[in-house]
């Protein structure tokens, strides 16, 4: 982060910059239901079911998905009696963020990782890995642990949930234009209009890759202001950067994550395979750089 910019007018700044990603990702829902009705020669119908349809599937998600989530990644509700010290870091933590104390989850899983959902900050859940807690000190464990409680905080869980929202839509779409144009179901012919289908067609398969670009500088940008929020929380940035680096050094896959959950979690879940579009997450050597110039 800038010298010359606090952290609160970067919190600003983050929130600003995610409303206009989100408008974003809407105008390219909406824009590739006017191709797809466009190719289907479905007019007016198309754009108004495909209004409705995203609006119906946020209510589920935003409401339903982080229960989905919880269950897709195998999390169990970790009790007090069997967790006293995860219970007492993320209670100290809540209290130093102003908010309540979100639910806590442990995964069965080696790999040292963790992550926050939820709608807001009084439906929020904290999961971590029975890796990170095995393997992380008091202080790297309390950074990690302030790194997610920041983006329950933040309401980056909120835009995270959205922004699962929109991908998902629209890769939908983009699946349902391509079985579709393999049936032969496409209606439109006539002067003009092949070319018009190919440029509706074009819009189709790139308008996914926009959607997982955007949603890529939103995870990006959440991370490293997350990192910060959670090193200012604890008032030591060495113990988070510590933490990063025990999770380069083991470089062990998240089995518990997928494409859909990647982005929530603290670390890229699949340290060995970037897509073709990068990864969800900053770079760990240089999230461990700013956190040690701070």
């Amino acid at each position: 982060m800038p010298e010359h910019i606090s952290f609160f007018d970067a919190a600003e700044a983050n929130k600003r910059n995610s409303l206009i990603l989100m408008a974003a990702m809407f105008f390219l829902f909406m824009a590739t239901v006017i191709a797809l009705s466009y190719i289907f020669d479905i007019g007016i119908c198309g754009p108004v079911m495909g209004f409705f349809a995203l609006l119906f599937y946020a209510l589920i998600v935003f409401y339903k998905g982080d229960s989905i989530v919880l269950a897709m990644t195998g999390a169990k509700e970790a009790k007090k009696a069997d967790y006293p010290f995860l219970y007492n870091v993320v209670e100290g933590l809540s209290i130093a963020s102003q908010i309540p104390m979100p639910k806590l989850y442990v995964i069965n899983d080696p790999s040292p990782n963790a992550f926050a959902t939820g709608r807001d900050p009084k439906h929020a859940s904290v999961a971590v890995t029975t890796g990170l807690l095995s393997m992380m000190k008091r202080e790297e464990l309390e950074g990690v642990v302030a790194h997610e409680i920041s983006h329950v905080a933040n309401f980056d869980i909120r835009f995270s949930m959205i922004a699962i929202v929109f991908v998902g839509a629209i890769a939908l779409l983009g699946d349902f234009a391509w079985r579709m144009m393999r049936v032969g179901a496409g209606g439109r012919r006539g002067k003009g209009g092949g070319a018009l289908i190919l440029i509706a067609l074009l819009f189709v398969i790139i308008a996914p890759i926009f959607a997982q670009l955007v949603r890529f500088a939103l995870s990006r940008q959440r991370e490293y202001l997350a990192d910060a929020n959670g090193a200012r929380l604890t008032r030591y940035p060495e113990g988070l950067a510590s933490a990063l680096e025990k999770i380069k050094t083991a470089g062990l896959p998240t089995a518990a994550a997928n494409d859909t959950t990647a982005s929530l979690f603290f670390s890229n879940p699949f340290p060995n395979k970037i897509g073709f579009l990068g990864s969800t997450h900053p770079a760990i050597d240089d999230r461990i750089k700013r956190l040690r110039a701070m």
